[in-house]
């Protein structure tokens, strides 16, 4: 079976909705990042070197690193074109373009508003970056489309749902970027995102 690590809410949570999502046995274990140890005790460098979440376990023991490479392969080694459409098709390009700008621009973006030693200044001018990073979200979804690519929920709105929900928690309104305001509401409401919400505390 596989074996999620994760850190409540962070940015292992997409993969852990999509573990929901496909239906697919699993474990968790909770880490502590800033420690570098699991719930467990055991040294988390030993399981990804370079400290962070997600990591994920596979059956065979295999550890594979870092998010969008983990909610790729779930989808697609379960088949789920739904969640991955198919590999050389604008569709799939299309969820790959939101998962790498979610990676390296919005999440990026948030990164010193996490930071303890993050002085004032900084941590303004990281909500600016946020925020233009957010009205990209926000034009993809002013179309009435309900998800980031189109009609179907994709591993690329599981990740923008995590990182877009983390705003509130840094000062940054949601109520700016209505279609985003209603998009987290709506990923939050699915049954997947619940459950793997419910799991780590967060609801």
């Amino acid at each position: 079976m596989m074996k999620l690590y994760y850190k409540p809410g962070a940015c292992s949570l997409a993969s852990h909705i999509v573990l929901h999502e496909l239906g697919l046995p699993h474990g968790v274990e909770k880490v502590d990042t800033a420690a570098k140890r699991t719930e467990s005790g055991q040294d988390y460098t030993s399981i990804n070197a370079k400290g962070v979440v997600p990591a994920l376990e596979l059956d065979g023991g295999e550890i594979l690193t870092e998010g969008p490479a983990i909610l790729q392969y779930l989808a697609d080694s379960a088949g789920n074109e739904a969640l991955a459409p198919k590999p050389g098709t604008i569709e799939r390009a299309r969820v790959q373009e939101v998962l790498n700008f979610t990676g390296t621009s919005l999440h990026a973006a948030f990164k010193p508003l996490f930071k303890p030693d993050s002085d004032e200044t900084v941590k303004a001018s990281a909500r600016e970056n946020v925020a233009s990073n957010m009205e990209w979200l926000e034009g993809l979804l002013s179309d009435g489309r309900p998800f980031l690519t189109g009609s179907n929920f994709t591993v690329a709105d599981a990740y923008a749902f995590v990182v877009a929900s983390w705003a509130p928690r840094v000062g940054v309104a949601l109520e700016r970027w209505p279609n985003i305001q209603l998009f987290v509401q709506r990923v939050a409401e699915r049954p997947a995102a619940a459950k793997a919400m419910k799991t780590e505390g967060l609801i």
